[in-house]
């Protein structure tokens, strides 16, 4: 009889604290102030925030791919099935890129290699993580152009990036990404410069393999809307710190952060065939290269009062599975 799984055995992936900095000639910017969050096995977790507020220095310190010359991880834990990523040997970090955890990224003309083929890209992915012979690999290659529904890829595998759609070399990142069947997919803004029919098609695409594959899925996005079509458990971000965590539902019924409820009100709303002037968050975001005191948002928020100016809030739970960093959400959700 198999036992049933515990609450620790279901947790892929799980960051700690985790600090990153970058490094100037005069000074220090603080990408990343303290991130915490969990990823489940088989859940889809979105982050979402605006641009600068660390979705993807996080993605990109999860995977150590930031350049060593100008940024560092400087505190916390990346536990992936219990290792600490931040632990690993170099080479023992090359296993697992591409392997168990696999990246797409916002861009894929400056992601896939302009000289090869996307055949040859695909196929070199599986002989460096599986040790599959080349034909062998190039007919995987064949195959995941398949699944990612790239018509004639008998042919498409072929071609080289320039020679295909914007959307086609998305899907192209999405079969490199999937071909090792990984473990934890992360998306990085992966529709950012897809037309709207496009978006839609790459993000049912994602939902589909994800399902089919049971691959755990962290999306970054600044889109509001992804989040609600694709998402089980939403991180909002700010300022290089989480500012509100919780399941999807919950934090569209009652966001608890003042930053969330100013996202919900900027999102666009056509059902009454006009659109609206949407609000502006007054103010600017805080300067990372200078130290933050009291809660981040306070200077833009119309409910802060002096504690928020000079106590930072811990991320706590205000509702079972709905946390948030404010000193004041149970007040400013009535």
């Amino acid at each position: 009889m198999q036992m049933p799984k515990t609450a620790a055995e279901e947790i892929l992936l799980d960051v700690r604290d985790l600090e990153t900095h970058f490094y100037g000639e005069e000074s220090v910017t603080r990408a990343l102030g303290g991130v915490s969050f969990q990823v489940k096995k088989g859940e889809t977790v979105g982050v979402v925030g605006e641009s600068g507020c660390g979705k993807s220095v996080t993605a990109l310190s999860i995977l150590r791919l930031l350049p060593k010359q100008t940024a560092r991880t400087v505190a916390g834990e990346v536990r992936f099935h219990g290792r600490d990523l931040l632990e690993l040997s170099e080479r023992e970090m090359r296993k697992i890129r591409g392997d168990k955890i696999a990246m797409i990224f916002q861009d894929p003309m400056t992601s896939l290699n302009p000289v090869y083929t996307v055949g040859h890209q695909i196929a070199e992915a599986v002989q460096i993580h599986t040790g599959a012979s080349r034909s062998a690999a190039t007919a995987k290659a064949e195959e995941m152009l398949r699944i990612v529904r790239i018509a004639d890829p008998e042919r498409r595998v072929n071609n080289y990036p320039h020679e295909m759609s914007g959307g086609m070399r998305q899907r192209v990142m999405i079969a490199m990404a999937l071909a090792c069947s990984p473990e934890l997919l992360i998306a990085d803004e992966p529709t950012t410069a897809l037309d709207v029919t496009i978006q839609a098609q790459i993000l049912r695409l994602i939902v589909d393999l994800k399902e089919r594959m049971g691959t755990s899925v962290m999306f970054i996005t600044h889109d509001l809307g992804v989040v609600a079509e694709t998402c089980q458990r939403v991180i909002v971000m700010y300022a290089g710190r989480i500012v509100e965590q919780a399941n999807v539902a919950d934090l569209f019924a009652r966001p608890m952060h003042p930053y969330t409820q100013a996202l919900m009100r900027s999102v666009p709303d056509r059902r009454h065939g006009r659109q609206r002037r949407l609000p502006e968050i007054p103010g600017i975001v805080p300067n990372l290269r200078e130290p933050i005191i009291g809660c981040s948002f306070a200077p833009r928020c119309p409910f802060a009062i002096d504690i928020c100016r000079e106590k930072t809030p811990a991320l706590r739970d205000v509702e079972s599975g709905h946390a948030a960093a404010c000193w004041r959400s149970e007040e400013i959700c009535g």
